[in-house]
C-alpha cells in the first residue's frame, strides 16, 4: 500500500511534468500550457494509480467496471472537446483547460466511485495549486522571458479566473 507521501509524490511529478511540457509548448506559441497539460498528467496517473491499487488487490476493480472506466473517459473525452472553441479564424484556441477539467473530473469521480479516498485530497489539492497558480507561472515566465508577460496563445482567455 502507498503511503501519503508516495501518493503525493507520484501525482505532483506527473502534474510538474506535464506542466513543464505544456509551459514549453505555451513559450513556443502553441494552443496549450502549463494548466492543460499539468492536468492531464495529474489524471493519466490518478488512474494508473486506481489501476495499480486493483492489481494489488487495494481496490476491487471487476471486469466490468473496467469497461465502465474505460467507457467513461473515452465518452468524457468527446465532451471535453465540446468545450474547445476555434476563435479568430481558427487562429487561438480556447477551452483547452476546460476540457481537461472535464476529464480530470471524469477520473476523480471514477477513483471516488472505486473508493480511493486516500488518492482524492492530494489530487484535489494539486489541482487547485494548478488552476490558481499555473497561469501566473506562465506569465512570469514569459516576463522573464522578455516577453509582453501574457502567453502567445491561450488555452484560457487570460482575464477569465483559472
Amino acid at each position: 500500500m502507498l503511503d501519503s507521501a508516495e501518493i503525493a509524490l507520484r501525482l505532483g511529478v506527473a502534474t510538474a511534468a506535464g506542466g513543464l511540457m505544456g509551459l514549453n509548448r505555451d513559450l513556443r506559441g502553441k494552443p496549450i500550457g502549463l494548466r492543460t497539460l499539468g492536468l492531464v498528467g495529474l489524471a493519466t496517473a490518478l488512474a494508473v494509480m486506481l489501476a495499480q491499487a486493483d492489481s494489488k488487490g487495494l481496490a476491487d476493480i471487476t471486469d466490468a467496471t473496467s469497461r465502465v472506466i474505460q467507457g467513461i473517459l473515452t465518452g468524457i473525452g468527446f465532451l471535453g472537446a465540446g468545450v474547445i472553441v476555434h476563435r479568430d479564424g481558427h487562429r487561438r484556441v480556447h477551452g483547452l483547460t476546460s476540457a481537461a477539467c472535464t476529464w480530470l473530473t471524469a477520473c476523480m469521480g471514477i477513483v471516488c466511485g472505486a473508493g480511493e479516498w486516500r488518492l482524492v485530497l492530494p489530487a484535489l489539492a494539486i489541482a487547485f495549486l494548478v488552476l490558481l497558480f499555473g497561469g501566473r507561472v506562465e506569465r512570469a515566465v514569459h516576463r522573464l522571458l522578455g516577453g509582453s508577460g501574457e502567453p502567445t496563445t491561450a488555452s484560457e482567455p487570460t482575464d477569465s479566473p483559472p
